[in-house]
C-alpha cells in the first residue's frame, strides 16, 4: 500500500515518530514527577526529622547546661564541706588539746587536793586535840567556879553555866551594886576577887563582861546621868571590867559590852523575873 502513495507513506511514518515521541515524553515525566513526590516526601520526612534532631539537640543543650550547673553547685558544695571539715577538724584537735590540758590539770589538781586533804585530816585532828584541851581546861574552871561560889550559888545569887566551851558567870546586881549605882559594893569587890583568882589560871580564853538590867526605865535625878539603861548598863560592866583589870587580869583578854533591857533571861512583868535581869555576866569564850 505504501509503495503505491510515498507520500502518504512518509505523512503516515512521521505521524508515527510523533505519536511515539509523544507517549515517550509523557512517560518520562510522568515518572519524573512521580520521582519528584518521591523526593517531596522523601524531603519532608527529613525536615521531619531534622525537626526533631534540632528539638534532641536543645534538649541534650538545656540537660547539658544543667548538668554544668549541677557540676558548679556540686564544687561549690564540696569547697564549702572540705572548709567545714577542716574547721571542724580544727576545732576537734582544739578541743582535744583543752582536753588534754584540763585532764592534766585535774590531776595535778587532785594530787594537791589528796596532799590538801591530808593536811585538812591533820588540822582537824589537831583541832579536835585542841579542843579537847580547850573543853577540859574550861570544864575545870567551871568545877574550880562551882566549887569556890557554892554558897552563892545556893542563895540564888551567881548562876554559872556552861555550854559548847562557852561559860557563862551571871551576877546578880544586888551583890555588887546599890540600887541606880554604879560603882561596885565592897561585898561585891569581894565576891570578884573570889571569881578573878579562878579566872588568872586563865590565859587562853577572852573574858566579855556584860551589862544587863530590866525593862524598867531610868526615872528621876538618875535619868539626868544616865538617860536609859544602856547607859546604866554600860557603866556597870565597865567597872567590873577595870577590876578585873587592876586585879591582874590581862587587858587584851578583857572586854565589856552593854545589852541594857534587850537581853533578859526571865520575864520583866514579876518582880523576881527583874530581879534575875539585873546583873553581870562574866563570860569565858575561845579566842578567836
Amino acid at each position: 500500500m505504501f509503495h503505491k502513495t510515498p507520500g502518504l507513506a512518509v505523512v503516515v511514518v512521521a505521524f508515527l515518530i510523533l505519536g511515539v515521541g509523544g507517549c515517550v515524553a509523557k512517560s518520562d515525566y510522568l515518572r519524573k514527577q512521580a520521582e519528584a513526590d518521591v523526593l517531596n516526601r522523601d524531603l519532608a520526612a527529613l525536615t521531619a526529622q531534622n525537626s526533631d534532631f534540632k528539638a534532641q539537640i536543645e534538649k541534650l543543650t538545656a540537660a547539658t547546661e544543667g548538668l554544668i550547673a549541677d557540676k558548679d553547685r556540686l564544687i561549690v558544695d564540696t569547697e564549702r564541706l572540705e572548709k567545714e571539715r577542716t574547721d571542724r577538724d580544727a576545732r576537734l584537735n582544739r578541743i582535744t588539746e583543752e582536753t588534754s590540758r584540763t585532764i592534766e590539770e585535774l590531776r595535778n589538781r587532785n594530787i594537791e587536793l589528796e596532799g590538801d586533804k591530808q593536811m585538812l585530816a591533820e588540822s582537824i585532828s589537831l583541832l579536835k586535840k585542841t579542843k579537847e584541851v580547850e573543853v577540859r581546861t574550861v570544864s575545870k574552871t567551871y568545877e574550880d567556879l562551882l566549887s569556890e561560889m557554892k554558897s552563892e550559888i545556893a542563895q540564888g545569887q551567881i548562876a554559872i553555866t556552861e555550854l559548847k566551851g562557852k561559860l557563862t558567870v551571871d551576877v546578880v546586881d544586888k551583890i555588887l551594886f546599890d540600887s541606880g549605882q554604879t560603882e561596885i559594893r565592897p561585898e561585891g569587890l569581894g565576891v570578884l576577887k573570889r571569881v578573878v583568882e579562878i579566872l588568872m589560871t586563865v590565859t587562853d580564853k577572852v573574858i566579855r563582861v556584860e551589862g544587863h538590867t530590866d525593862s524598867i526605865p531610868i526615872g528621876g535625878a538618875l535619868a539626868k546621868r544616865y538617860p536609859t539603861n544602856w547607859e546604866l548598863s554600860a557603866a556597870r560592866a565597865l567597872n567590873v571590867t577595870r577590876f578585873l583589870e587592876k586585879e591582874g587580869i590581862d587587858p587584851t583578854l578583857l572586854s565589856a559590852v552593854a545589852f541594857g533591857e534587850h537581853q533578859p533571861i526571865a520575864e520583866n512583868d514579876t518582880p523576881e523575873g527583874r530581879a534575875r535581869n539585873r546583873r553581870i555576866a562574866i563570860i569565858l569564850l575561845p579566842k578567836e
